[in-house]
């Protein structure tokens, strides 16, 4: 078993939990095709055939970029972060995990690119395009296709765009459909684990295969894996004990519910139970409602 480069002790257990992912880990995890993708050629080659409609010279790529707008606000890591040469804003995410909030996560992704682009004071005037894309192995929208292509519309005229340079794109590695172009198919065909001969893929095949050999990013991987996992069983043990307490106060309610139908007063329960008054009224109205018969 390869030993796990982390600074810290860590059980048997967990060291045979972070090497399993590690082994596992390919170009549909998130963390390595992050680093993948810093690539600037790679990325150029993989824009290209996610958006074959539009050109560029140069990219400029910040991976793994973290997004703040205050500190009471929801902030983003994204995946890949890059600039084109005239200031086009791709945003690119290895999404594998269906949470069923997809697309008004993208909505917040785009509204946090448009964000990061427009400087203080700056004319809204002077944003730029923005491509907001989600990689994902399960097709979102049930329909089978390879690519789902979003931009803002008028309901009333389905011809007429809102011209605000914003698209979003989920592509679907799911799909067996004739819809993409070759390139394309092998690459979505490559994030689902299937065989592909396709250049590109035979070039992000070996750009995995030295990222996992990278004893650096090895040591990162695991330690986000180990906080991952540490925060998972933290919150069992949460979980756990919000359970209990849900429990008691279910039984602390049956039994005011009780004492209340046998004729006693809120105050005596409170005295001969110790319960709070709180939790009686709410019991008292509860039965109140049932009464009226409007529950």
């Amino acid at each position: 078993m390869a030993e796990v480069e982390v600074d810290i002790d860590i059980s048997d257990e967990m060291r045979q939990k972070l090497d399993e992912s590690w082994n596992k880990a390919g170009i549909s995890n998130d963390f390595i095709f992050a680093k993948v993708m810093q690539d600037e050629h790679l990325l150029a080659e993989l824009v290209h055939t996610i958006l074959p409609d539009i050109s560029f010279s140069k990219l400029v790529i910040q991976s793994q970029k973290a997004v703040e707008t205050g500190m009471d606000t929801h902030g983003v890591r994204f995946d890949i972060f890059a600039l084109d040469d005239i200031g086009r804003a791709i945003e690119i995410e290895m999404q594998v995990l269906n949470r069923g909030n997809l697309p008004r996560r993208m909505r917040f992704y785009g509204s946090l690119v448009d964000s990061s682009m427009l400087e203080k004071g700056a004319l809204y005037s002077t944003l730029k395009d923005s491509y907001v894309i989600m990689i994902c192995p399960f097709d979102q929208y049930k329909l089978g296709l390879h690519r789902y292509t979003f931009t803002n519309r008028c309901r009333e005229n389905l011809e007429l765009e809102m011209g605000d340079g914003t698209t979003k794109i989920v592509l679907n590695a799911d799909s067996t459909a004739d819809d993409v172009s070759p390139k394309l198919h092998a690459f979505l065909d490559y994030v689902a684990g299937r065989s592909s001969a396709d250049e590109l893929v035979e070039k992000l095949e070996k750009a995995v295969k030295k990222a996992k050999a990278n004893k650096i990013w090895r040591k990162e991987y695991m330690t986000l894996e180990m906080r991952d996992l540490e925060n998972q069983e933290i919150g069992k043990e949460i979980g756990k004990e919000i359970g209990k307490e849900i429990g008691k106060a279910l039984g602390k309610k049956d039994m005011v519910r009780n004492m209340l139908v046998d004729g006693k007063t809120p105050d005596e329960i409170v005295r001969f139970c110790g319960i709070s008054i709180d939790l009686v009224r709410e019991v008292q109205d509860e039965l109140l409602i049932e009464n009226a018969g409007l529950k």
